[in-house]
């Protein structure tokens, strides 16, 4: 089970999180296509969980800026 963590982060802090987990998203979604245009099942599996990851998280810092 994963622990919980707070963070204190300012705003300039949280965006640039967000670009951070942007960049990082692209990179994932770049590798499962990648990985199906080579048919690469596992492989797709596995970025796609990744990308969906990131994007949870990012969905979160993002709400912490609203």
């Amino acid at each position: 089970m994963s622990k919980n963590a707070t963070l204190q982060l300012s705003e300039d802090e949280l965006e640039i999180l967000v670009d951070a987990l942007e960049t990082d998203l692209e990179g994932y979604v770049e590798a499962a296509n990648d990985a199906r245009a080579n048919r690469k099942q596992a492989d797709v599996a596995t970025f796609t969980e990744a990308g969906d990851r990131i994007r949870a998280v990012l969905k979160k810092v993002q709400a912490a800026l609203a």
